[in-house]
């Protein structure tokens, strides 16, 4: 695993409060030249609601018989549905035999409300059963509200934290226009998994196919990234939005696990209040702490962060770091969607145009500046909100809250991935 960090100002003023950006780059290591990888366990959460009926839940049975011959016979696989009721058609085991899966999955029929909450704990009792110390993760499919069981996000975020703090990571897939995307987040994020939003079943197929390449292709779990702060140093704020908790003397940010040679960013900020010395200044250490997949080693990269404390004519000309302060305004945007995805779930459609079009008119002052590294990001996000601030006024609010609510949430938590599943990638541009 490689780690690089960039400031965006190498120097701050002699005792002036200032506040200093960092980028942190990772990148995973390649899969192993021998293609040996270590087995991994997939628990499937499936709704069976009235609403599924028909092509949604033919779509789902029809991309989750292929996920199952992708899988390894060293794999472990489970597959629990919920209606009013909950059913383990596939107890979570080694699969070993495929045949059987697949005519589970295929004898699946739609039933009545919708208990996510209850489906969803008991996907975590079946991943945890056979799991062990290796890991797991469990992929909640739904299209409805839940209107059954446990309905606060919050609530089932903090479940989805614990049970991540264990080794069970969790992703959602949000199927049509009438789920609930605030519970699907609120899980995603908790649980340090990915968040999609799929239309169509042929979205969602490919949208669970990708999840299970992700899965099958890890070369790094387990990654966390412990930011010890120093004296010099008030607080600091991660712009991504990972899940993090506070510890003695820092943060410890959670990243959940990585694919072969993937890469991504994250961008703190730290409050330096006035430093009354001259010279160089630690600000934090970087403590970052993986296992590498398949031989199920930890370890650990540690790097030091040091700004030069200067006099204030010469911080005055200081130039900051195009990149580092592109990619903040990127990250703004990614908030702003989040802001207005909230607000369009209160049915405030005006509050959430401003913020699509505040974030728009940053990313276009943004893209002059910006290092022609980064330009198609920007790019694209433009397109993106174009879209969205279209979509907002004038067609689905619905449909644009739930991309905004999956994009945003990508894009901070798993910053450097590929979005998959995006209307813009259906001709909407």
């Amino acid at each position: 695993m490689h780690i690089t960090a960039h400031l965006d100002v190498e120097m701050i003023a002699v005792e002036t409060d200032d506040q200093v950006s960092l980028m942190i780059e990772l990148s995973a290591p390649p899969a192993p030249a021998d293609g040996v990888r270590a087995p991994n366990t997939l628990q499937v959460v499936l709704d069976r609601s009235g609403s599924m009926h028909g092509g949604r839940l033919d779509g789902a049975k029809t991309a989750l018989a292929a996920l199952v011959d992708r899988l390894d016979p060293r794999d472990n696989f489970g597959l629990v549905v919920f209606d009013n009721r909950v059913d383990v058609p596939v107890p979570a085991d080694r699969l070993t035999d495929k045949a059987a899966a697949k005519r589970a999955i295929a004898g699946l029929r739609t039933g009545g409300n919708t208990d996510l909450s209850g489906g969803y704990l008991r996907g975590l009792q079946e991943a945890r059963r056979v799991t062990g110390g290796s890991g797991a993760t469990v992929l909640l499919i739904s299209d409805g509200h839940a209107n059954a069981g446990v309905t606060d996000p919050d609530a089932l975020s903090r479940v989805a934290a614990e049970a991540y703090a264990h080794g069970v990571t969790t992703s959602t897939l949000g199927f049509g226009l009438g789920y609930d995307e605030r519970i699907m987040s609120a899980l995603a994020r908790g649980g340090s998994g990915n968040e999609h939003f799929a239309e169509e079943p042929d979205t969602a197929t490919a949208l669970i196919a990708g999840e299970v390449e992700g899965l099958l292709a890890q070369t790094a779990q387990a990654a966390s990234l412990h930011v010890r702060l120093t004296p010099a140093v008030r607080g600091v704020l991660v712009v991504n939005e990972l899940p993090s908790n506070a510890v003695g003397d820092g943060l410890l940010i959670e990243l959940g696990g990585f694919y072969a040679e993937e890469t991504r960013k994250l961008v703190l900020t730290f409050d330096v209040p006035a430093v009354a010395a001259l010279g160089l200044t630690e600000v934090a250490t970087l403590t970052f702490t993986y296992v590498e997949l398949p031989a199920l080693v930890q370890h650990t990269v540690t790097v030091p962060v040091h700004v030069n404390v200067v006099p204030g004519d010469q911080a005055a000309g200081r130039v900051p770091d195009p990149v580092v302060r592109t990619e903040l305004v990127y990250l703004r945007a990614q908030q702003a969607k989040r802001r207005a995805s909230d607000l369009l779930n209160k049915g405030d459609s005006a509050a959430a145009l401003r913020e699509i079009r505040q974030a728009r008119q940053d990313i276009a002052d943004a893209r002059d500046d910006a290092p022609e590294s980064l330009a198609a990001d920007l790019a694209e996000e433009a397109a993106t909100l174009d879209y969205l601030e279209r979509e907002t006024e004038h067609g689905s609010a619905s449909r644009a809250g739930k991309y905004m609510s999956a994009s945003s949430q990508r894009r901070l938590q798993k910053r450097g991935r590929k979005d998959s599943g995006s209307p813009l990638d259906e001709g909407e541009k």
